[in-house]
């Protein structure tokens, strides 16, 4: 085993030393001494507002296996593309792992760059990036919301589609985010205050997991996960101080579970769910507005609330005030094996 010191810096033109550990071969092709992974671990500790589920932690959590494509110019760190290739009954498939909302490239712009060049930049990052990664015959992957290089995806024959979140600008004040929100919404806020009492319990992530899986079922779909994986990925969590779990309680009974996740820019809604025993249709929302209260202070810019393409959903999403936000599926299906496993499905 040795030490590395490199010298590799970030297109923001900020220099940092990374100093890592390395012990195997397969090094990364522009430093002898580092491979992919362990450079994107470096950069990982040194990129607070790297998106959550892009961290190597969390996807060391979710899917053990994966790789990342790095660009760079020179020294300067441009751009990084994690992923995880899936193989199932042979076929190849580059798709978001369990319990990732989001994957996809992630640029670095440099801190003086003026914003005429800004698309031309992420251009050719994303174009360095997506040509380092491996031929899978199917692809389905949610990228982060706000990018727009939806032409560098055509020209690589990958179809798209768009879903939609709802994202709150955290810059207002306090007043202001309470006051956007519609009237009905407010008055149910108001009354919730005075019925719960709201807590951090990480205790209550069983109840959470069992809460989803009857509302699921209750609509005719089936977690696509298990109760490990969960308690798996929470734990990182944790251990990197990017999550709570809050509960609404009730004479100490919980009335509704929302687990929040962040990383330095925004604050997610990742996982909520109400208890299927209890008739309290307020707690959901109180511990909404508790998330973004909490994520405001933190120093988070936007609280993402995950939208969904459910009209009930998106309805109650859009009564918080956010600001509609799409985001691109890119998808591609060379494969006749699964192209009729798909149309079994339909």
């Amino acid at each position: 085993m040795g030490q590395h010191l490199c010298c590799a810096y970030f297109a923001c033109g900020c220099q940092r030393c990374i100093f890592v550990v390395y012990n195997r071969p397969g090094y990364y092709n522009s430093n002898k001494d580092l491979t992919a992974k362990q450079l994107y671990k470096a950069i990982c500790a040194q990129s607070p507002d790297l998106p959550v589920f892009l961290q190597y932690w969390w996807l060391d959590a979710v899917v053990g296996k994966w790789d990342v494509a790095i660009s760079m110019k020179g020294q300067a760190i441009t751009g990084v593309w994690p992923y995880a290739i899936q193989n199932r009954l042979r076929v190849e498939m580059l798709r978001n792992p369990p319990l990732t909302a989001y994957l996809g490239p992630h640029v670095f712009f440099p801190e003086d760059i003026k914003e005429s060049n800004r698309d031309n930049f992420e251009h050719e990052v994303i174009t360095q990036l997506i040509d380092q990664l491996p031929n899978c015959d199917v692809w389905k992957l949610s990228v982060q919301p706000g990018l727009k290089q939806a032409g560098i995806f055509k020209d690589y024959e990958l179809a798209i589609t768009v879903q939609q979140t709802f994202l709150i600008d955290l810059n207002e004040t306090e007043e202001v985010l309470f006051s956007n929100m519609k009237e009905p919404l407010r008055r149910n806020i108001r009354a919730a205050e005075k019925e719960f009492e709201i807590s951090d319990d990480p205790n209550c992530l069983d109840a959470l997991f069992r809460f989803q899986k009857v509302t699921l079922e209750d609509k005719g779909t089936e977690q696509h996960y298990d109760f490990e994986q969960v308690n798996r990925l929470f734990d990182a969590c944790r251990i990197h101080n990017s999550t709570a779990l809050w509960v609404a309680k009730k004479e100490g009974v919980a009335q509704a579970v929302i687990w929040n996740v962040w990383d330095g820019e925004r604050s997610y809604y990742f996982m909520g769910a109400k208890n299927p025993e209890a008739d309290s249709y307020r707690a959901m929302s109180a511990l909404l507005w508790h998330s973004i209260k909490e994520a405001k202070k933190r120093g988070n810019r936007f609280f993402d609330l995950e939208g969904s393409m459910d009209p009930g959903v998106e309805r109650f999403f859009r009564s918080f005030g956010g600001k509609r936000e799409l985001y691109m599926v890119l998808k591609k299906n060379q494969s006749l094996l699964w192209r009729l496993i798909e149309m079994v499905k339909k």
